[in-house]
């Protein structure tokens, strides 16, 4: 890297922030290293706050490092302070309580927010958001409780916390504006699964409508007449890009900052990562909200902070676990022809996408992580594969390949 960067500020203390601090440290960098959060926890991945928080046998949340890792790598934390503007031209970030921070090279890995729910829920405070520690801990005494709880989405967080309230003997109901779950990352053979296993768990499922009002007495009427019991209610309806102090920069989109396949901004000097980064992805742009490239863009970006010239290139990967069901999905789900490996009327399959190649581009596995992890490497190297032995449950997966 060039003698001239000394200075590397990373505005966002979450995973994606901590992985390039202590990434810059791996990598040799012995300049300074600040890392701003508005939040006053240390780091920590937020994929726990639907998943372990909420296992009333488990309890709180696990820091990525702790305070003295931090310490010892001489990383500065600034956590509780919130960022509120972002001067380009004078390479400084301007903080809350008034101090400047300077940088040569800014990191951006604010990550989002949830969505509102818009209407009469603007105002009430009773509706629940999942997105910090805090929102966490809060559900988790509803669920805790036994409280009646209707979700607001039928999503990731809508059927991971759905999972964790019915484990524990609550009244769930997911109420679902579209036709099927979790519509944009899995097809319709994944969807109808996921509805099967649900219902027979005991959630009661509502498509097609929307939440209109909440009743003193904790009921939920909806769009289309019926009303719902919500002593609880939890919004997980999507998200927005948390741009706040550099939305005047021209930087962002949509979806957030735009990153070139380096993780650089239209500013040379800015960098961004994790879920705030708009990332080209097929023929444009767009936000990758996955642990897996939070981790991964942001090992990535080190490299070019460090002078090195290396594109992104992982596959989008996630996993979601709902009560015992393990669901994860490598590339493109919805995309291709389909090859089903497997009974998708029973609780273990998979659904591969082909191209026009027979190349694999992308696959949706139920509780089978032996073949996602197969599917990962093939949809990474773009191989190729037969389709009869594809669908074969007999044929060693590894057999498919040609």
């Amino acid at each position: 890297m060039s003698t001239q960067v000394e200075r590397i500020v990373i505005a966002g203390a979450g995973q994606a922030g901590a992985t390039v601090a202590f990434g810059l440290r791996k990598a040799g960098f012995d300049g300074s290293i600040t890392v701003i959060g508005d939040e006053a926890h240390l780091p920590y991945e937020r994929p726990q706050l639907s998943k372990e928080m909420l296992n009333l046998e488990k309890g709180e949340h696990r820091p990525i490092r702790s305070q003295e890792d931090y310490e010892a790598q001489s990383i500065q934390l600034e956590l509780g302070a919130r960022l509120t503007r972002v001067d380009a031209d004078g390479r400084q970030v301007l903080l809350d309580d008034g101090r400047k921070v300077g940088y040569d090279r800014l990191v951006i890995a604010t990550g989002v927010k949830p969505r509102q729910l818009s209407g009469p829920f603007d105002h009430t405070g009773r509706a629940c958001y999942l997105r910090t520690v805090e929102d966490a801990r809060r559900l988790r005494e509803d669920i805790r409780s036994g409280r009646p709880l209707a979700i607001i989405g039928g999503g990731v967080i809508g059927l991971e916390v759905a999972a964790a309230a019915r484990a524990a003997g609550c009244h769930v109901t997911v109420i679902e504006a579209g036709e099927r779950l979790m519509s944009r990352s899995v097809d319709e053979i994944a969807s109808a699964y996921l509805d099967r296993a649900h219902r027979r768990d005991g959630v009661d499922i509502r498509y097609g409508a929307s939440a209109v009002e909440l009743g003193e007495d904790g009921q939920l009427k909806l769009s289309d007449g019926s009303v719902v019991p919500a002593q609880s209610l939890l919004v997980g309806i999507g998200v927005t890009p948390n741009i706040q102090g550099f939305e005047h920069l021209g930087i962002t989109d949509t979806a957030g900052v735009l990153v070139d396949g380096h993780g650089r901004s239209p500013i040379g000097s800015i960098y961004a990562t994790g879920d705030i980064a708009s990332q080209p992805h097929g023929q444009g742009h767009g936000r990758i909200e996955t642990w897996a490239n939070a981790q991964d863009h942001a090992l990535n970006l080190v490299k070019n902070l460090l002078g090195e010239d290396v594109p992104y290139q992982s596959p989008i990967w996630f996993w979601s676990d709902q009560g015992k069901i393990n669901l994860q999905v490598v590339g493109n789900a919805n995309q291709g022809k389909r090859f089903i490996r497997g009974d998708e009327h029973g609780d273990a399959f998979v659904v591969f996408r082909l191209d026009d190649e027979r190349r694999v581009t992308g696959c949706t596995t139920i509780n089978s992580p032996r073949d996602m992890a197969v599917a990962r490497r093939w949809v990474k190297q773009g191989v190729r594969v037969d389709p009869q032995r594809l669908v074969d449950p007999v044929t060693p997966l590894r057999d498919c390949a040609i």
